[in-house]
């Protein structure tokens, strides 16, 4: 009986630790073996890209491990690789599968961020795949027309890519609004809520329902001190003036 109850303690502990530090195990096929993985993410003085950790690839395979104080937007670069791969840093074991010739397509899972973050992403490259298809098939027919000087398929391409264009900005605007609604537990909704907050024809309205209904272990991150500073610069409004609900000037994005 001691045993299995030192055991139910020992696990216990282990299940604990791993809440309180985030495990990345990273695979990366196809690169050799000491080229580096670098973990960025955006310096909030100058708003460029920092790097906070440097590890190296042995087998195909890298692990990051540290301390989150609270779940925040990064990115990996793997050397020789154009590109980055966002996730979601927060304590946990994530599990990261990059596939260096599309990075778009690699996987990323785990935690409860990182699971949202995969999801939403299929679902918002759907909405987008008629855009995407369009420029496809296109692509070739527009670049001979510019050869050509064909005004006439230049003109009918680009009324045709506007229309599909503005129908999958409304898709995706929808959608983000809707999984904001839906998700009030997730770090993706925070940052949702964050960018329409910094968007001056929004409706302070929902943004503040919006904010209302998000969990509240996420009006504490960096993002929600943000949209709760925001409204609160709208709902002042301006010293003097008619129009009481613009944003404030020079306000950070």
């Amino acid at each position: 009986m001691k045993k299995i109850i030192l055991l139910l303690s020992a696990t216990v502990f282990l299940i604990s630790c791993s809440k309180n530090k985030y495990v990345i195990s990273g695979t990366v096929k196809g690169v050799e073996n000491g080229k580096t993985v670098i973990m960025e993410t955006t310096d909030p003085v100058t708003q460029g890209l920092l790097a906070v950790d440097t590890v190296k690839i042995e087998n195909g395979k890298f692990e990051i491990t540290g301390k989150a104080l609270e779940p925040a937007f990064h990115l990996l670069q793997v050397e020789g690789v154009n590109g980055k791969v966002p996730f979601i840093l927060e304590n946990g074991d994530i599990t990261i599968e990059i596939n260096k010739d599309s990075l778009n397509k690699s996987k990323i899972s785990g935690t409860y961020n990182n699971d949202e973050f995969s999801s939403f992403n299929k679902e918002l490259m759907e909405i987008q795949k008629s855009l995407v298809d369009f420029q496809t098939k296109n692509t070739p027919l527009m670049n001979t027309a510019q050869q050509t000087k064909d005004t006439a398929v230049i003109n009918k391409l680009m009324k045709e890519f506007g229309e599909i264009q503005k129908n999958v900005g409304e898709a995706s605007k929808k959608k983000y609004t809707t999984y904001a609604e839906t998700h009030p537990k997730s770090f993706i909704s925070a940052l949702i809520i964050e960018g329409m907050s910094n968007d001056p024809s929004v409706d302070i309205k929902k943004v503040e329902k919006l904010y209302a209904s998000l969990d509240e272990s996420l009006k504490t991150t960096k993002p929600g001190k943000s949209i709760d500073t925001k409204i609160k610069q709208i709902k002042s409004g301006p010293a003097v003036g008619p129009s009481p609900a613009p944003a404030a000037p020079g306000s950070a994005n």
